[in-house]
């Protein structure tokens, strides 16, 4: 039976929220043992490994970097780093679903950020909508003496970071192959676990948490390579809207094995956000055939 292009983009996107969930819950895992740094640099090795095998064998590295790109190119770098040690910290101590959740905020994110700093056009509307999502985003952490703490802070500070690396992404010509971004951001995250390990010491692995680690590296490849495949089929507007079911993913997960469930405030908040993110790309949808009209 053969599927439409919107079909297989969708399950693809689906594929991609499963991977990068089980990255989380692996490294979420391991890391109950296994110190933060050690894990990150543990992580690159595997992932670094396996992306320059990847851009190897399809022909998509090279050093050969236009000039204009290096600064955008190390900005996206240094905000990978960012966000995935700003992320990671948060995840040994939150609840996974309830991380996911406020990660759930990342496109209405980008959305306002492009706008400010690109300039590019959002009608009231969307407007609207971004900022009911981020309402959404306050019930899940709940500021105040009792709700919030620096884990929350430390999920919104990785949206941001996310949002910078996006934007950075952005502004980068179409010469420079996907596979050196993505290594050069593997790369610079290695280092960071290395330096980190270097004050934070190193201590004996288990077997169980070293493949664990193994196990995150191969999810977060795999998340990488269906996510780019996902923009390559299907109508961005159809398929987009299918990143949400990483919050089912991560509920699912995070109960399986945490045994963590979030309460009804949480999930009232997320509720809020993935309905306004799925209104901000259906606007989208209808903006641009109106235009093409």
């Amino acid at each position: 039976m053969q599927i439409s292009d919107n079909a297989r983009g969708a399950i693809l996107m689906n594929i991609a929220m499963a991977a990068f969930t089980l990255n989380d819950t692996a490294m979420k895992s391991a890391m109950q043992s296994v110190p933060l740094f050690q894990a990150i640099g543990l992580r690159g090795i595997f992932a670094s490994v396996a992306l320059v095998l990847i851009g190897w064998r399809m022909g998509g590295l090279s050093l050969d970097i236009p000039r204009r790109d290096w600064g955008f190119l190390a900005l996206r770098s240094v905000a990978e780093v960012m966000g995935t040690l700003l992320f990671l910290a948060a995840l040994i101590h939150m609840p996974l679903a309830n991380l996911s959740a406020i990660m759930q905020a990342l496109p209405l994110a980008v959305t306002l950020a492009a706008a400010v700093f690109l300039k590019e056009h959002i009608g009231w509307r969307r407007l609207t909508a971004i900022l009911i999502g981020f309402v959404g985003v306050l019930i899940i952490i709940r500021p105040g003496p009792q709700g919030f703490d620096v884990w929350s802070l430390m999920g919104l500070g990785s949206v941001l970071c996310v949002v910078a690396r996006d934007l950075a992404t952005r502004q980068m010509s179409r010469a420079l192959p996907s596979a050196t971004v993505a290594l050069a951001a593997a790369v610079t995250v290695l280092m960071l676990g290395f330096v980190g390990t270097a004050v934070e010491g190193w201590t004996p692995v288990a077997t169980h948490d070293l493949l664990m680690i193994a196990g995150a590296s191969a999810a977060l490849i795999v998340g990488y390579l269906t996510s780019v495949m996902t923009m390559r089929v299907g109508e961005i507007g159809f398929v987009a809207p299918f990143r949400y079911m990483a919050l089912l993913w991560a509920i699912v997960l995070g109960w399986l094995a945490f045994g963590q469930l979030p309460d009804t405030l949480t999930l009232f908040g997320a509720a809020l956000v993935v309905a306004t993110g799925i209104f901000t790309f259906w606007r989208e949808r209808k903006r641009k055939a109106l235009a093409a009209a």
